[in-house]
């Protein structure tokens, strides 16, 4: 999948991040995001014993993101679903009987139809548009805030309390959304642990300001999380009217009006009760495919990550026992399982707690993991994507 290309890229400035935002093609916006992601990650790992940061895991994070943005694993997954008869038999008999008997074409073309995804296409859209804007929202205000963090504070031989002031004094003070207290701590732990020697104290402040960091990205992130999840909700009429579309080419118009003007009359069509009812049944495979892609992660072995499911490894020894107050307190706020990944899945990511407590078990149990730091695309492709074009392979 990927070639040794962790040490050969330059440290991004904010100049770059600012050109990868001023990109409109969100496709190739989010390769160059991971990618610079990456290029960041590694830049701090090198001075921090090789340990995760939250740069680290956005990697990773944006390179899932990228496969909705792209609507590659939406489509596959949909397509899949629709066509299990199991699921699928009963909405979109009921819609080809009912249309068969309003005068549509074969039965066999109208099940066809009824699971046809160019119906969802507009669903499909609309997850694709919030993940990319959330995508480019996050790195605009957390990726630039590393590189600006680096070029200030990265080179200090010594401590230097006013430097690390001067970076905190440009962010806003304040809780999430609007405020920006976590992300203030956050850089100051991580400037605390480039000059820490104890190895254990170390990765214990970085957990704590990826924790930090995660915190407001998610908090910053939840309009566009639930918008993704609620995409599949698509509108009744938008759904009728390509359906009817599909089944009626040439009457669809007066079809539709007929049918808005009998439900309103409160005198609904056997072929419009099917329509609701494949609607109600589509719908709920829509957020369930939406769901199942927004909740899985794959990392550079291969392995998936299904955020729904608790996490299966545990805690390296430098992050079995916490001992820093501050990353105790933290923890003991954020996660109700302190200490344990014991129902550390999240049942609902559009729900900020519970995707909190898979976020900060998944921090701690990976943070050591040296294959996060492989670089998530070939030297091509980076090649290729850093000159605007869109890479050939998998990515």
């Amino acid at each position: 999948m990927t070639d040794n290309n962790n040490l050969a890229a330059p440290t991004p400035n904010t100049a770059d991040i600012d050109r990868i935002i001023a990109i409109d093609d969100p496709v190739i916006r989010n390769l160059q995001i991971t990618q610079c992601y990456h290029e960041l990650s590694i830049t701090l790992a090198e001075h921090t014993g090789m340990s995760a940061n939250w740069c680290t895991f956005a990697t990773w994070a944006s390179k899932q993101a990228g496969q909705t943005i792209r609507k590659e694993d939406f489509k596959r997954l949909l397509d899949k679903r629709l066509l299990s008869p199991a699921m699928t038999a009963q909405a979109a008999n009921g819609f080809a009987a009912a249309a068969l008997d309003a005068g549509a074409g074969s039965s066999s073309d109208l099940q066809r139809l009824a699971l046809d995804t160019q119906h969802y296409t507009s669903a499909i859209d609309r997850a694709s548009d919030a993940v990319g804007r959330g995508n480019k929202k996050v790195f605009e205000e957390i990726g630039r805030e590393f590189a600006r963090f680096y070029s200030t504070c990265l080179h200090d031989d010594v401590p230097d309390s006013q430097n690390i002031a001067h970076f905190c004094d440009q962010l806003h003070s304040g809780d999430p959304p609007d405020g920006q207290r976590y992300l203030i701590q956050a850089f100051t732990h991580y400037y605390q642990s480039l000059f820490t020697v104890d190895t254990k104290t170390r990765s214990e402040l970085i957990l704590t300001a990826n924790i930090e960091i995660g915190y407001h990205e998610q908090t910053r992130l939840q309009p566009e999380i639930a918008e993704s999840l609620d995409s599949g909700l698509i509108s009744a009429m938008e759904f009728m009217r390509s359906l009817l579309a599909s089944i009626f080419p040439l009457g669809s118009r007066l079809k539709l009006v007929n049918l808005y003007i009998r439900r309103l009359l409160g005198r609904p069509t056997a072929l419009d009760q099917a329509i609701q009812a494949l609607l109600v049944f589509t719908r709920s495979l829509l957020r369930q495919t939406i769901t199942e892609i927004m909740m899985t992660i794959s990392l550079p072995s291969g392995l998936q990550l299904k955020l729904g499911d608790d996490l299966k490894v545990g805690f390296p020894p430098s992050l079995e026992k916490i001992t820093q107050p501050e990353l105790i307190a933290l923890i003991e706020k954020l996660d109700p399982t302190p200490d344990s990944v014991a129902d550390s899945g999240a049942l609902d990511w559009a729900d900020l707690p519970d995707r909190l407590h898979f976020i900060i078990d998944l921090f701690r149990c990976y943070q050591e993991n040296q294959e996060l730091h492989a670089p998530p695309f070939t030297q091509a492709q980076v090649q290729a994507l850093k000159a605007g074009r869109l890479p050939t392979g998998e990515l």
